[in-house]
Formats: C-alpha cells, structure tokens, sequence
C-alpha cells in the first residue's frame, strides 16, 4: 500500500509499537490519529509530535468504540487506514481461578475491539481509492507461551479473523494486513508484572517497524517479523520448546 498521504487511526497509539508506528508514518508525511486509554501518555505524544492528533478511547469499552467511530466520522471523513494495535497481556492462568473481570479485558481489547472497529469503519474504508486494514497480532499466535493461554489465544484469533476479512474484502479497494511482532521491548504485560519500571524485552521498535514497514509498502499482506517466522513455520516444534 502507499504509505504517504495517508489519513490513519492507530489505536493503542501513545506508546510502544503504536507510538513508533504513529512517529513513522508522521515521518512519511500522513495525518496521523492516535488513540489510547491514558490521557496521559496521549499528552506526552502530543507534546512531542504536535502535529499528531489525539482521542482519550478505552477500546475494551464498546460505547467508546462506537463514540471514536462517530467521532473520527464527522472530524475525520478522510480516514483510509485502520490500525488495531492496541493489546494487554495479563498472563491470566484459567488452571487456577477464573477472573471474569482479567478475561473480559483481555478478550474485549485483544479480539472483540478489532472486530467491532473494522466493522465500523468499512464502510468509510471502502468508499476511499486506496485503504487499508492492518491488524497488529504476534508471534504467540502460531506458537503459544501456555502461561498466558488467554493473550495467545486472542491473537491467534485475530489471525484467523484477518484471513476472512481479507478474503470477504477482496473485491474492494480495502488491502487487509496481519503484523505478527516477535518480543518487542516495550511496556506489553506491564499489568502481569509486580515491578512495573520493567519493560517486555525483546527487539528495539525501531527494528521491529522497519521490517514491518517494508511488509507494508510491499503488499506483504502477512508477516510474521523477526523470531515470529519461526514461530509460525514451526509452531508444534518450537511450542515445546517454549512451554519446557
């Protein structure tokens, strides 16, 4: 897809992998809309980026889902490209006890969020010569770490969601993308971990988005980045491996 000109919502977009993606795209010279739940972090992307253009949504929640959609559509009627990148990773054990609260969020923003927001902004993606889907799923989809079934799991149906789409969008003007990170060092999990100065570990963001943004500018419409490609050419293998 052209990664200029461009008019993109990135949820989850005030820090890690959505912030680098938002910084890169702004360097390419598109309007850039960034969503996440902390007005915070979003105040500091403003800060930095004056430029961007921020909107406080807890995409977990689905009256804010359908407020930034109606939002986006009288504000931004532009808007060409979708960005479902926001995530949590709780590491939520089901073996143990059953947290409805823990499991709701994990679902609702994992899986439940894209759904309902891809389904929202169709109609506008699709009036538009040129656009764009492009989920944000992992590694652990083909491969799963079995301490956290629940964060695997939602990716891997955000997989097979993204397959569906792009065959049921197939005949419109919508490219349907799935970016699967390997561990990338950002604040993923922060909620799981006791010491929250600690980051995820992993590959730096800038590493991670230049193989990402090559898949994209190539119209490689699944890629798996980095230690993902083991992930997914050998996940029964390596699933053992992991989970020793």
């Amino acid at each position: 897809m052209k990664t200029t000109n461009n008019t993109i919502l990135i949820t989850g977009g005030s820090s890690g992998i959505g912030l680098g993606f938002a910084e890169e795209f702004l360097r390419l010279g598109n309007k850039v809309i960034i969503c996440g739940r902390r007005e915070d972090k979003l105040n500091q992307a403003k800060e930095k980026h004056p430029e961007i253009i921020i909107k406080k949504c807890d995409v977990s929640d689905a009256g804010e889902r359908l407020e930034l959609f109606a939002w986006v559509k009288e504000n931004y009627p532009d808007i060409n490209v979708l960005i479902n990148n926001a995530g949590v990773q709780l590491g939520t054990d089901i073996t143990r006890s059953f947290d409805s609260k823990k499991v709701g969020l994990e679902i609702d923003t994992n899986i439940i969020a894209p759904i309902h927001l891809s389904s929202l902004f169709i109609e506008l993606l699709e009036s538009k010569k040129e656009s764009a889907i492009i989920n944000i799923s992992s590694g652990l989809a083909f491969a799963p770490l079995a301490f956290m079934p629940l964060y695997c799991a939602t990716k891997a149906a955000l997989h097979s969601l993204t397959l569906s789409l792009r065959h049921n969008l197939k005949n419109t003007s919508i490219k349907v993308f799935e970016i699967a990170p390997p561990a990338v060092d950002t604040e993923l999990g922060s909620d799981r971990r006791d010491d929250k100065s600690k980051s995820h570990g992993g590959i730096h963001v800038s590493e991670f988005l230049k193989e990402a943004m090559e898949a994209i500018s190539g119209d490689v419409f699944e890629a798996a980045i980095g230690q993902a490609k083991g992930l997914r050419a050998k996940r029964e293998e390596l699933f053992n491996m992991m989970n020793k």
